[in-house]
């Protein structure tokens, strides 16, 4: 296997000279978890941890390494071991807001082709949480593609509404439907997946994405439980890794999100909601907020029915979240610099 089967591309080629020194060699990270780390290069998998000198220049946790990551090493004990001593630019990325009250940005996974936004047909269906998938896609530069499973436990006219849902919400996206029991649509998904190309999995816990590698590496390589009454499975996945499938696509899969807070995501917004950015241009302000003004064509699409009155309710809600915790997350960065520039003077005033 050569690094160029695993993504490394001319991309990354041209970052080489930056970071590449002699004696280190180019892997990529495949798991992380709980600060313990497993790299992939062109012969094996091998346990890494983090150079004491690259850990004390890392001045946020998004400058940590992440699944996908493509990092500089340096191997000990026979090639057994490896010591991280820098991470690549990424090209492409999926972040989120770090859960509970903290305003901070957590990486989910770092250089991807696609994300696969999975949902199931039965008790996960939830346009709005669709939303918030495609907006981090959308902030990383990632394709989405929204997958939809357990067609299985579902009528053929309710799966037809539920598709027509799926279209009009992510409106530039390819959306597949499947079943992990009956195989139904598998083949289709199957066909997505180009050698050296890397995927992620998002969704819920219990939405079947353990069930769909499984499936796809033709075997029980990951643990999965058994379905409730009501048909949904149970979480298992508790880390973030990358399995390369045997015709040579990549695919990571991700624990269940039980939320998924939006920070900085304003640039997401241009293509997460490109219809309602569309209808923006007509307005009479430039800086029109859609919610007040006059003359505004997004809020007469509402009026007029052009556009789907949930779909602007989520649009106005995710905006205003995305722009508090973005004005929250600069304080807390600007506070921090301060607080950095306070301790290096007061060590210089002592040295002094």
């Amino acid at each position: 296997m050569k690094l160029s089967d695993l993504g490394f591309d001319q991309w990354y080629e041209g970052h080489i000279s930056e970071l590449h020194q002699v004696g280190r060699g180019i892997a990529r990270i495949s798991a992380v978890d709980r600060g313990s780390y497993l790299i992939r290069n062109e012969t094996r998998e091998v346990p890494a941890e983090l150079a004491g000198k690259f850990s004390y220049q890392i001045q946020s946790s998004v400058d940590l390494p992440c699944v996908g990551d493509w990092v500089t090493v340096q191997y000990y004990n026979d090639d057994m071991e490896a010591i991280i001593h820098g991470v690549f630019p990424r090209k492409t990325f999926l972040r989120r807001k770090t859960a509970g009250e903290n305003v901070d940005l957590q990486m989910i996974a770092a250089n991807i082709d696609s994300a696969f936004i999975v949902q199931s047909c039965h008790f996960d269906f939830n346009p709005r949480r669709m939303d918030r998938y495609l907006l981090m896609a959308a902030d990383g530069k990632v394709e989405p593609i929204v997958i939809l499973t357990k067609t299985d436990l579902i009528s053929h006219d309710e799966l037809e509404q539920k598709l027509a849902i799926a279209k009009s919400t992510a409106i530039t996206a390819r959306v597949l439907a499947l079943s992990n029991i009956n195989g139904v649509g598998f083949d289709e998904f199957q066909e997505t997946l180009v050698p050296g190309r890397t995927y992620c999995l998002l969704g819920s816990s219990g939405v079947g994405k353990t069930t769909l590698i499984n499936r796809l590496i033709g075997r029980d390589a990951f643990d999965t439980k058994a379905v409730s009454g009501t048909g949904e499975g149970a979480h298992t996945t508790s880390r973030r890794q990358l399995v390369v499938l045997s015709q040579g696509a990549m695919l990571i899969d991700t624990p269940g999100m039980r939320e998924l807070g939006l920070l900085g995501v304003s640039d997401g917004f241009n293509q997460g909601f490109d219809d309602i950015l569309l209808l923006s241009e007509s307005c009479r302000y430039a800086n029109c907020s859609h919610e007040h003004e006059s003359d505004c064509a997004v809020r007469a699409a509402v009026r007029d029915g052009e556009l789907n009155e949930d779909r602007y309710s989520s649009y106005i809600k995710l905006k205003k979240e995305s722009e508090y915790h973005e004005m929250s997350y600069l304080d807390k960065r600007k506070k921090e610099r301060a607080f950095g520039r306070f301790i290096k003077s007061a060590k210089k005033q002592i040295r002094d």
